[in-house]
């Protein structure tokens, strides 16, 4: 059997390699048989001794032996032999800018095996391996879209910033409300896939269903807030109907008999910091005749800043409240709207806030037109600078 392994191998092997090849055997046998394998083999049992020796000493130890494959020997890579490849890869990629606008991937998702296939139909010899390797050698990987480009400034946007402050000081320098309002995002109520993590026991995951379809009986919850900047309480109102400006300034005034009497019993002139846009728009008719009707209800002035076009995340009300809902009810389906008022009721932070929640049943039908004799009932002092945007409206008796 020795004989029968090592001849096949013999022309091949050199006066080294034929030692250490005979030493394996004998290692194999139990290191008895030198005599036995030396016979077989034809080495001699002196040689046999030192193959011994060599194959007993640590590997790492030992230098290894000259290279046998050539320099720049084995298969080439795919790029070397290809030189095109890598810019044709590139003008996929880049279709807009790089490559032809017409590519067949301008429109669709940029896979490495679709580009493999796109590569192979111009006559590249490629992998999607191959594809995956080149594009992190050329810096690309995958990449989610990134929220940073905010439109057009306007002009004066620094500017009705520190306006907004200067009044927001003003008014809470004399002991007078300022409120942030805004609508959060509405919200289907159902078992329905809610965002975000929650603890349950493992492999026992809140079931939901697969599909978003409004269910007819449930609608969906219109949550309306109320922040209070110097008492960092919130209100909101569950709305379930449409989220109009009737419904806003509804909002409004729950906050105010339910919570905004009692804190601010002296108050004169309340300050609504609002987007520039939605049901509490600066070009909303119906807003400023509700806030009209609430003026006149309570005696008192009702002054409005707006946000500058495309700043709606700087408004108060978004960091300071809504945040801290969502993290609340993160990973709990909003089965019923007695749920969504719980989880909002029960939402706080570490630096106090309170919330508080009702459940608006009223309807608010949407597209209520406002005529120009009701509007210009509306007594409204606007603001020397930006008027659309700052304005105060005054009791009417």
């Amino acid at each position: 059997m020795i004989e029968q392994r090592f001849k096949p191998l013999e022309p091949f092997l050199d006066e080294r390699t034929r030692r250490l090849v005979a030493a394996s055997e004998v290692h194999a046998l139990g290191g008895r048989c030198i005599s036995r394998v030396a016979r077989a083999t034809g080495v001699s049992r002196r040689a046999i001794r030192q193959g011994l020796l060599e194959l007993a000493a640590v590997p790492a130890a030992q230098p290894r032996s000259a290279r046998i494959r050539k320099p720049g020997g084995g298969r080439k890579r795919t790029v070397s032999i290809d030189p095109t490849l890598r810019d044709d890869l590139e003008r996929l990629i880049e279709p807009g800018t790089r490559g032809d606008p017409e590519s067949p991937l301008r429109w669709t998702c940029k896979s490495v095996r679709r580009l493999a296939d796109e590569l192979r139909t111009q006559g590249h010899q490629t992998s999607h391996r191959m594809v995956a390797e080149l594009l992190h050698e050329m810096g690309y990987s995958l990449q989610a879209n990134s929220k940073t480009l905010e439109g057009g400034d306007h002009p004066h946007r620094d500017a009705q910033f520190e306006h907004i402050h200067q009044t927001t000081q003003r008014l809470l320098s004399t002991a007078q409300p300022v409120i942030s309002v805004d609508t959060k995002k509405k919200e289907l109520v159902g078992d329905f896939k809610n965002a975000g993590r929650e603890l349950r026991p493992h492999g026992q995951p809140e079931k939901v269903r697969v599909h978003d379809f409004v269910i007819p009986e449930l609608g969906r919850a219109n949550p309306y807030g109320i922040y209070d900047v110097a008492n960092n309480t919130g209100w909101v109102s569950v709305g379930v109907d449409h989220d109009t400006a009737a419904f806003a300034v509804e909002s409004i005034r729950r906050w105010w008999k339910a919570m905004g009497q009692a804190l601010y019993p002296a108050a004169t002139r309340l300050l609504v910091v609002a987007d520039g846009g939605g049901s509490n728009g600066s070009r909303v008719r119906l807003w400023k005749v509700e806030l009209q009707a609430l003026a006149d209800e309570l005696a008192m002035v009702i002054e409005v800043c707006h946000l500058p076009p495309g700043t709606s995340k700087w408004n108060k009300i978004e960091h300071r409240l809504f945040s801290f809902i969502t993290q609340n009810w993160r990973g709990k389906p909003l089965v019923s709207h007695e749920v969504i008022v719980n989880l909002i009721a029960a939402t706080t932070n570490t630096k106090g806030l309170k919330v508080h929640c009702s459940l608006d049943t009223n309807t608010y039908p949407p597209g209520i037109k406002v005529s120009d004799k009701e509007l210009r009932a509306v007594n409204i002092v606007r603001n020397d600078f930006h008027g659309e945007w700052n304005y105060a409206i005054h009791p009417r008796r």
